[in-house]
């Protein structure tokens, strides 16, 4: 195998110009299948939710399931999308072994949503994303690579499919091509997925959890020299992360750039993404839509939404997340350049949480913006999966409100409620952090301190007050920092007046 000398990811974009989009998939939270009864439970045993309809059984007819079709056509409202007031579904052809029916009933030429857009905002500008089409369709099983160390079918020894995914309503939202980012390309898809994860999660049609599949992103990536014509893109496919999306879409661009720069051209095929290496490898050469071979399914009737309930339906729309962050900016009374911050890293429900369970808005950001953003980036993990809940944070700020813990002790307890010990008071409890208030053991600490320092106690007794900080570090150091620093101070002040 040739290797390519890649180049640096600034070098990449300084000499070719990306051009990105993205096909993101959403499955819905219906109670039951798009097109049969059977439950939707994530996590069930598997093959326990399947029927003849969706294991494509001969004679089995499928019948369109309502909700879906709504909250498909709420996404594509609040997309700023047009609805097709007549569309059909289709048959897409293609085999594999999570698909029972040998086809997917999905949409073609006559999508449910079309010509929206999203609004996302990166280093104070704003970017609109074209959004060319959202559509309804069925989602596939699920198959597992055993006996090999990747969990891909390469070297495995047998694979396992689990029927129950196969027919859940699945919606799959289509951007146009986006070029003009530049160096800001990776950045800019993971706002678009993290806004639209936002704006789908405000509607209640999905829990959008990129760990367990329901919300699933592929990305399309392309170069091509300043002014020339856009360069064949390759598509990364079922991207698991925020984080991932951007790692996909710079790395996508440092490998095409280091293939071109040594003669090579770019294939147009699939690609996997690597979360241990940050890099992506091959999958297959990607098919055309002639490939699918298309038509209209005939067990299904035509889907012809009335305006007058579509109307009712954008009535009804929830307050969008770029309104909402506009208002909590000023409810928190933080600038909006931070509060894009805080919307970067997903903090923006997790803040809410916090002051909704008595956290000030203070607080609650100090929290999630500081240690625990710090924790999540190390880990390379989204910060709700970080370990602590809303309700332990504004425990953590009470106990610090309340003069039970101090800033140092409080981080102390974090580390424990990371770490599955409990709740903040039981942390502190166990692991015997509360801060020290009792004055007699902070007095004859005090005295120890001064006795021990006699040049520093001499300098306060002169009026040079700032010299107490000096004897309130050493009494911090003898109560292994669970002394409260203020009450210290006066004692020493008063003892050297």
């Amino acid at each position: 195998m040739t290797t390519i000398a890649l180049p640096t990811y600034e070098d990449a974009v300084a000499r070719f110009e990306p051009v990105i989009g993205l096909e993101t998939h959403v499955e819905l939270g219906t109670q039951t299948k798009m097109f049969c009864g059977c439950r939707t439970e994530f996590g069930a045993e598997p093959n326990t939710q399947v029927c003849p309809v969706c294991l494509g059984l001969p004679g089995a007819l499928p019948v369109a399931n309502r909700a879906g079709i709504e909250a498909t056509i709420r996404i594509g409202l609040s997309l700023n999308c047009g609805i097709a007031t007549w569309c059909r579904m289709a048959r897409k052809n293609y085999f594999y072994p999570d698909m029972p029916k040998n086809f997917q009933t999905s949409q073609y030429d006559e999508p449910l949503c079309t010509e929206g857009y999203v609004d996302v905002e990166v280093d104070g500008k704003t970017y609109r994303i074209g959004i060319e089409r959202v559509h309804l369709e069925e989602d596939t099983g699920k198959t597992l690579h055993v006996g090999g160390a990747t969990g891909r079918i390469h070297g495995a020894s047998e694979s396992l499919v689990d029927y129950n995914r196969a027919g859940i309503p699945l919606v799959e939202i289509v951007t146009k091509p986006v070029p003009g980012l530049g160096a800001l390309a990776p950045e800019v898809a993971r706002a678009y997925v993290t806004e639209l994860r936002d704006i789908i999660r405000s509607l209640g049609v999905s829990d959008v959890r990129m760990e367990q599949g329901s919300l699933r992103c592929d990305v399309n990536t392309s170069l091509n020299k300043p002014g020339a014509e856009w360069g064949t893109r390759t598509e990364t496919k079922n991207v698991n992360s925020l984080r991932s999306v951007e790692r996909a879409v710079r790395s996508e661009i440092i490998r095409q750039a280091g293939v071109l720069d040594g003669g090579g051209r770019i294939i147009q095929e699939t690609r996997h993404f690597h979360e241990d290496r940050g890099d992506t490898s091959p999958g297959r050469s990607k098919e055309e839509a002639t490939d699918y071979r298309y038509f209209p399914e005939p067990d299904l009737v035509p889907i012809a939404p009335d305006p007058a309930w579509v109307a009712e339906l954008k009535a009804a729309l929830p307050e969008k997340p770029s309104a909402k962050r506009a208002r909590l900016s000023e409810e928190w009374g933080i600038s909006a350049i931070d509060m894009q911050s805080v919307a970067n890293a997903g903090a923006v429900e997790l803040i809410e949480e916090t002051i909704a369970a008595g956290a000030s808005p203070a607080g609650a950001r100090k929290w999630w913006m500081g240690e625990l953003a710090r924790r999540a980036n190390e880990s390379g993990i989204e910060l709700s999966a970080v370990g602590a809940t809303p309700a332990q944070v504004a425990e953590l700020q009470k106990l610090v409100d309340d003069g039970k813990l101090n800033d140092k002790l409080a981080r102390t307890v974090l580390e424990g409620v990371v770490a599955g010990e409990g709740d903040p008071a039981a942390v502190m409890s166990a692991r015997g952090l509360e801060v020290v208030n009792d004055e007699g053991a902070l007095t004859a600490a005090v005295d120890e301190a001064i006795a021990a320092n006699p040049d520093i106690a001499a300098k306060i007794r002169d009026g040079k007050v700032a010299a107490a900080g000096a004897l309130v570090g050493a009494v911090m150091k003898t109560t292994r920092g669970q002394a409260d620093a203020k009450t210290v101070r006066d004692l020493i002040l008063a003892r050297l007046s």
